[in-house]
């Protein structure tokens, strides 16, 4: 569409030429034309933009080739980050090519588009995912239409027309949250499903900073301070399983002002595993994946059978102490839990040459939700189910191996059903909102950008840094005591000692 700009005591024309690009309305010989008004201005402005688009059809039939050819000239001409890249690309190959891929670009109407998304739908896809979904094909066909490919953009949609999904939402689509407990919980749970303290750590740090999982990922120990946990990188799974080191989302680099209880926990969690240099980018890493890596053993370290040798029994006697059986006397059941407790055994612990990084899908598929719902996800071809549990320990140990389900005495119950990942960065704005954190420290703290004039006239204080701190570290002082009225102890190490420092007079 034209405009009219003016020019001292006159109005010129100018019309869009191609993307980001504009012309003026000129004479036979190459001057501007000066007009008296702007209604003028704008008038010859819209007639040599149809012009300029009309002569390009007329030029060949541009319009006429395939979406698929399009959409791979339009992707190859991007340069973009590599993340967005591959979300380009897993959109384009799993939503928009199965429907346009073959049609013509002229042939493409609105109508169709309709169809595709009501398809989409129907087929039980979330209504966010589709709005993007449509945002890349409108993206497309828009840099179509200022190519004069197209007469008009068929994706694009009139104010006011269309399903308003995006305005309200019901209950059944708000984002999961929990509690300061619930966090706590749910890291303790994880430590036990993964047989080390490390997702204890992670959980914890997630929960109490707000990081991104990708920020978490990517987190070395160097950019763990004195005053918190500076972001500067994000680790960046892509679709060939590799991982790509990159700047935070919207270049969101800051300093995410962290509790001196949190950053010692870090702290102790970096002393006792001694990151070392991961192959891939040759840096270290504050968190190591909790799975080994595909040519690695699935058990090293301390295993059933140096307890059995150590204690003297045989690896079915050392079986059926961690059972619970009653057919193993009670002297041996005590030299057999001594053992254990000695060489720091954990029941289905992975352990030696895990792999550098969690994966997202990993992590959150067979630790994370667990440990927050109770129950092991659905996986073709075995249903969902609850996470088998032997008694003791309190909260229960994780059973692994055949027959698990058979040898289990209990279950746990949900912490926060449908809690993800993600949603603890929802719970650690929740968290700041119910401290009266100003919105200027909020944003900082979660790396958003607020660019209304109001926060242009706000900065993040000393005295506002001291009230989140407070608050954070009064929460977790309160859910450690609410933890230990529940048990006083754990069978997660960094957990037990942090149990151990609350005074008795608080429980």
């Amino acid at each position: 569409m034209g405009y009219a700009e003016k020019r001292g005591d006159y109005w010129r024309g100018r019309y869009k030429v191609g993307p980001g690009k504009y012309d003026t309305v000129k004479h036979p010989d190459g001057s501007a034309v000066r007009f008296r008004t702007r209604r003028e201005a704008e008038t010859a402005a819209n007639d040599a933009e149809a012009a300029l688009r009309a002569g390009r059809r007329r030029a060949g039939a541009s319009g006429r080739i395939p979406f698929i050819d399009w959409s791979n000239d339009w992707y190859d001409s991007q340069d973009l980050a590599d993340s967005t890249m591959q979300n380009y690309r897993r959109r384009l190959e799993e939503h928009l090519l199965p429907t346009f891929g073959e049609m013509l670009l002229v042939d493409i109407t609105a109508a169709d588009v309709a169809r595709w998304e009501k398809a989409e739908r129907a087929a039980g896809y979330a209504a966010a995912s589709i709005r993007s979904w449509r945002a890349l094909l409108h993206l497309l066909l828009a840099d179509a239409l200022d190519e004069g490919r197209i007469a008009v953009n068929p994706a694009a949609r009139r104010k006011g027309r269309g399903r308003r999904t995006g305005r309200s939402r019901g209950p059944g689509s708000a984002r999961a949250i929990t509690s300061a407990l619930g966090v706590l919980l749910i890291a303790e749970r994880a430590a036990l499903l993964s047989g080390r303290d490390a997702e204890f750590v992670r959980v914890v740090t997630l929960g109490f900073t707000g990081l991104r999982w990708g920020e978490s990922v990517g987190l070395e120990p160097e950019y763990v301070t004195r005053e918190g946990i500076d972001v500067q990188w994000q680790l960046y799974e892509l679709d060939d399983g590799s991982f790509t080191r990159v700047r935070p989302k919207n270049e969101s680099t800051r300093l995410v002002y962290a509790p001196e209880w949190l950053l010692l926990l870090l702290r102790e969690h970096l002393a006792d595993t001694a990151p070392r240099a991961c192959s891939c980018h040759g840096r270290r890493y504050v968190f190591s994946g909790h799975r080994p890596t595909n040519n690695a053993a699935r058990q090293t370290g301390p295993t059933l059978a140096e307890v059995a040798r150590l204690a003297g029994v045989s690896v079915g006697t050392v079986s059926g102490v961690l059972n619970g059986r009653t057919s193993v006397a009670e002297q041996t059941r005590d030299r057999v839990k001594r053992v254990i407790d000695e060489l720091g055994y954990v029941r289905g612990a992975v352990t030696g040459e895990l792999a550098p990084h969690s994966r997202r899908n990993g992590f959150a598929t067979w630790v994370f939700r667990p440990a927050a719902s109770g129950r092991y996800p659905a996986k073709a071809p075995r249903p969902a189910r609850p996470v088998p549990l032997l008694a003791e320990p309190w909260p229960g140990a994780p059973v692994h191996g055949r027959n698990a389900a058979e040898r289990a005495e209990l279950c746990w119950l949900p912490i926060a059903e449908d809690l993800t990942p993600h949603g603890l960065r929802h719970t650690y704005k929740t968290l700041m909102d119910e401290l009266g954190i100003p919105p200027v420290l909020k944003d900082h703290q979660m790396g958003h950008l607020d660019g209304s004039v109001q926060a242009l006239y706000s900065h993040v204080t000393e005295g506002m840094i001291a009230r989140l701190l407070d608050g954070l570290t009064d929460l977790w002082n309160q859910a450690l005591r609410e933890r230990r009225r529940i048990h006083p102890h754990s069978p997660v190490r960094a957990l037990d000692r942090l149990l151990a420092e609350v005074p008795d007079a608080d429980v």
